[in-house]
Formats: C-alpha cells, sequence, structure tokens
C-alpha cells in the first residue's frame, strides 16, 4: 500500500490542504523581504568628502554656494563627476573661472573628515551609519554574502534536525530565532556585530524556506503537487513586491529590518494550527500520531469514513520495517549509485539557479530607472512568470521546465552583455524578462527537488540542496565586484552559471505525475516504475490496484 491510497481517503486535496497552504503564507511573505533586504539597507547613496572644516581656513570659502564649495574642494573624476572619495588639502579658487585647467592642482588626498551624503531617497543605510564607502565599499556587499552564508549553514542544520525531529517543532525554532536574532541586528552599534546578527538571522530564516514548501508538497496528492508548488511561491512574489514598498515609506534601515520581520509574530501564533507531515511519522514509525494527524485532515474534509476504514495497524505496510524508526543523515544521499548521482545533479542546478537569481535580483542600478521602481518591476514581473511555470509544469513537465527556464535565462543575460548602456530601455526589458525566467526556474527547483528525493530523507534533500543554492547566493554578491577587473565579467560568470546548469537539468528524471518515493530502495531499485535516473520515464504514475478496494471480477469467456 502507497500513502497516496491513504491520503485519497482524507480527500488529497481539500479543505485542510487549502487552510496549509494559507497558513504557510504569512512566513513565506517575509523570505523575499530578508533575502532581497540588502538592496535598500546597504544602498549607497551619492557622497562625497566632508568639506565644511575648509571655512575655518579661508574667509572666501564662507561666500560661496555649495555647488561653488564643492567644485573647489573636489578633483573630478575622467565623467566630470566630481569625486566620492579624493579632495584637495585647500580650496582650488581658480576653478570656480576655468573648470579645465588642471596642470597646477595639488595632489588630491583620502577624505579626511568623514563624509556627506544625500539623504532624499535614504535616510538611513548601512553605508551612511557606519562609513562603508570608498575604500570600505565591498562591506556592503559583504553584508549579503554574510546573511547568505547564514542560510546556508542553517540549511544544513535545519535539513538534519527535521528529519530526525520533525518539520513542525523545527518550523516553530525557525520562527522564534530569525524574530530574536532580526531584532538584535536592527539594534546593532556597530558593523561587526550587525555582521555577526545577520548571519545569525539568515541561519534562523531559512527553516522556513526548506521546511514549509516540504511540509505542503507532502499533505498534497499527485494531482495538485504543481498547484502547491507554485501557489506556495506566489507568496515569495507578494513579499518581494511588498518590499519595494515598504522600502519606500521606512526609509531608515533599522526600522525596515523591523518592519520586515513583524509579520513572524503572527506566524508563531498560527503555528498552533500547522500539523505534522504524516509522511514524516510513518517514515519514522510513530503511526499512532500520524493517524492522529491523518483523521484531523480527514475531519476537516469531511470523510467521516475514514476511521472505519484506515486503522494505525494499516499505516505500517507503507515504509519497510528495516527503515521505520531509523535515523537518516546527509551521507545517506552519497552511499548508493542513484541517489549520489541524484544529489550531484541537484546541487549543480540548485547553485546555478540561486546563483543567477541573486546575481539579477541584488543587480538592480544601471537601467536608468528609480531603484524602488525597479525592484518592483523585477518583483512583478515574478507573477506572470508563476502563472506560464504552472501550465509549463503540467504540459511539458518538470525537467523540461528546468533546462528551457535556466537555458533561456543566460540567453537574456548574454544578449544584455551584447546591448550597449546607451539602450537603456531595451536593457530593462531583457533584464526584466531574464529576471522572470530565473524566477520561474526558481519556482520549479524547489517542487521538482521535493518529488525527485524520498520521504525518509526529503528534508535532509532540500536542505542539503539549499545549502547548495546559499553557496551560490553568498558568492554573487562577491562576483558583482569583478566589475572592477572587467565591466561585464559578472554578467558573463552568471551567463555561463545560467546555461551550464541548465544542462546538467537535462540528466534529472521526469517527475510529473509521479508518486513520491518513500524510501531509498525507491530510489535504487531498477524496474520500469522505479524513480531511476537512467530512465526518462522514471517516475511516471503507474496505476496500482487500491488494497481498500475490492478487485473486479474476471471475466472469462
Amino acid at each position: 500500500m502507497k500513502f497516496e491510497s491513504i491520503l485519497a481517503e482524507t480527500d488529497g486535496f481539500g479543505r485542510f490542504q487549502i487552510a496549509l497552504l494559507v497558513l504557510m503564507v504569512i512566513p513565506r511573505i517575509t523570505l523575499p523581504c530578508h533575502f532581497l533586504l540588502n538592496n535598500f539597507i546597504a544602498a549607497t547613496p551619492p557622497h562625497h568628502c566632508t568639506i565644511d572644516h575648509h571655512l575655518d581656513t579661508s574667509a572666501a570659502f564662507v561666500n560661496l554656494t555649495d555647488e561653488q564649495r564643492r567644485t573647489v574642494s573636489l578633483p573630478a573624476e575622467g565623467d566630470r563627476t566630481l569625486s566620492s572619495c579624493l579632495m584637495f588639502p585647500q580650496p582650488q579658487f581658480h576653478l570656480l573661472s576655468n573648470t579645465s585647467n588642471t596642470t597646477d592642482l595639488p595632489a588630491a588626498e583620502p577624505c579626511q573628515n568623514g563624509w556627506m551624503f544625500d539623504h532624499s531617497t535614504f535616510k538611513s543605510t548601512l553605508a551612511t551609519e557606519f562609513d562603508l564607502v570608498c575604500s570600505k565599499r565591498g562591506l556592503t556587499k559583504a553584508s549579503a554574502t554574510i546573511f547568505f552564508v547564514g542560510v546556508m549553514l542553517g540549511a544544513i542544520f535545519f535539513g538534519v534536525l527535521c528529519d530526525k525531529y520533525g518539520r513542525r517543532s523545527m518550523l516553530l525554532v525557525s520562527y522564534i530565532s530569525a524574530i530574536i536574532f532580526a531584532l538584535i541586528s536592527a539594534l546593532s552599534n556597530s558593523y561587526i556585530m550587525f555582521a555577526v546578527f545577520r548571519f545569525l538571522t539568515g541561519f534562523g530564516i531559512t527553516g522556513i524556506s526548506i521546511i514549509s514548501i516540504v511540509l505542503c508538497v507532502e499533505w498534497a496528492d499527485i494531482e495538485h503537487r504543481t498547484f502547491i508548488g507554485v501557489f506556495g511561491s506566489v507568496s515569495w512574489t507578494i513579499g518581494n513586491m511588498m518590499l519595494a514598498g515598504l522600502a519606500y515609506a521606512v526609509t531608515d534601515w533599522r526600522m525596515l529590518i523591523i518592519t520586515v520581520t513583524s509579520p513572524l509574530v503572527l506566524a508563531v501564533i498560527t503555528w498552533w494550527w500547522i500539523p505534522e507531515s504524516a509522511r514524516w511519522l510513518i517514515a519514522t514509525g510513530n503511526v499512532e500520531r500520524a493517524h492522529y494527524f491523518l483523521q484531523r485532515c480527514a475531519t476537516a474534509n469531511r470523510r467521516a469514513e475514514f476511521s472505519s476504514r484506515i486503522k494505525p495497524e494499516t499505516l505500517s505496510s507503507i515504509i519497510t520495517v528495516n527503515e521505520q524508526g531509523r535515523s537518516f543523515t546527509y551521507l545517506d544521499l552519497f552511499r548508493t549509485p542513484r541517489m549520489r548521482r541524484l544529489a550531484i545533479f541537484t546541487g549543480i542546478v540548485w547553485y546555478g539557479v540561486a546563483s543567477t537569481y541573486y546575481g539579477i535580483s541584488l543587480n538592480i542600478t544601471g537601467f536608468g530607472l528609480d531603484i524602488y521602481l525597479t525592484h518592483f518591476i523585477y518583483a512583478a514581473i515574478e507573477l506572470p512568470s508563476k502563472f506560464l511555470t504552472y501550465f509549463s509544469l503540467n504540459a511539458i513537465g518538470r525537467r523540461y521546465s528546468q533546462v528551457g527556464t535556466l537555458v533561456l535565462t543566460g540567453i537574456c543575460i548574454f544578449i544584455n552583455i551584447l546591448t550597449p548602456k546607451s539602450f537603456w530601455t531595451f536593457r530593462t526589458i531583457v533584464a526584466v524578462l531574464g529576471k522572470g525566467l530565473s524566477e520561474a526556474s526558481f519556482t520549479t527547483v524547489f517542487l521538482y527537488t521535493t518529488e525527485l528525493y524520498p520521504t525518509v530523507v526529503r528534508q535532509n534533500g532540500v536542505g542539503y540542496t539549499s545549502f547548495m543554492a546559499r553557496m551560490g547566493a553568498s558568492i554573487s554578491p562577491l562576483i558583482m565586484l569583478l566589475e572592477d577587473v572587467w565591466k561585464p565579467l559578472p554578467e558573463v560568470v552568471f551567463c555561463s552559471v545560467a546555461i551550464l546548469s541548465g544542462i546538467v537539468a537535462w540528466f534529472l528524471p521526469e517527475t510529473h505525475q509521479a508518486r513520491l518515493p518513500e524510501t531509498i530502495d525507491d530510489i535504487e531499485q531498477t524496474r520500469k516504475s522505479s524513480l531511476c535516473l537512467s530512465n526518462q520515464d522514471a517516475g511516471k504514475l503507474i496505476p496500482e490496484p487500491d488494497p481498500l478496494k475490492p478487485p473486479k471480477p474476471e471475466v472469462t469467456v
């Protein structure tokens, strides 16, 4: 007997599953707000050296306008703009009459008394708070990397403990830890303190990311898994669009962190109504508690006959005896040949998906648009891409959708590499299209991976692949610093990663309309109906006799 047969007795997609989806919306909308928060809290507004000390050294300086004071105090760059990081030791008044005369200018020196920032867009950011400009400008990008390193290690932590202690209990741990660490990071009085607690915030919040999708998919029947996966990712898009509005309204970085974290307080309250995964309970031998949650599901879905048809002892036949009660670890992902190949391929794909997505999402300048508007457009394009992804997953399957979205994302990046920046409208359109495709690849890979791994190591598998994804995300901000070597180099890297990971995705099996594997043996078995990596038709749903229904009588002639 398979779990799908048991779930069908409760109605595999009814009010119980819909309620679970709704309860997961609240914490999920906080994810993009934190994952992409660096666009706003670490933004660097226009700035220049503080030149007010020249008032004490030159009486003529007092009568100048602000623009004239900058002209005589700051050297010009090659593009005629005034330097953000250098200044003259003394005012050069002759530049007021002849700005082209640079033959007798003294050597410029780094800013001696700090910087003056333009606060018209941001009231306060990390850059203005801790002077992360000029020689320290890389620390603003590093703050995103630090967060994603925390997410990366948190994926390992929650992946192990979720398969050991359950999805539900670890979800509460993720809620509470994310709230505590985020609030402390908002109160930081130094960059080091902020970096430490930003790391811990990423560590804590990653549990929401990897647990919510697994919990929802494990409660859904085969026909509705695509809907579950896509609808869940719509919560990300809603949160991403909200972030643009919240950042526009709240321009202080401390208050912005507190604002985007506040929904998790409500999530803690709603946690009491979230069920444990019945699949996981059965896989760990806790059939009595699994029966309790299945009974709750049947009651909510108005299947009163469930109790008379399914008993706790019936559930014991779903997982073989030698698998029940066993503690699985990440090593089980690599012990056997097909599991090892699956882990390597999905790890590469997740790295490529995340690296490309965050490489695009964390680079929202240079398109001639306001930072808030650009972020909103990038977020809004995700919504139609979700609906197209839904039809794509059902029409051509998971594998072709994964390959197509990754390769097309790489092509969009390649087009922008070749397009001159003077064509900023066209570049913006292509960039937005690439952003939509990269989000579609992320939506696909979450659902795809959850279907590929067996129940006994599913959370370990998603934790491991999430680790690979966050590795890609943490390196993405640093890759963008390569523009100092060669301006298009970051885009070349992201383009190559997207296309190569799309090619690797081609070698994964199709899981559309396939039952979820329960054990590692389901992956390793070589018969045609199994989920094996060497067969393109692997995992296709093959009808099995329902043990709860009497067999049809044979007709003889």
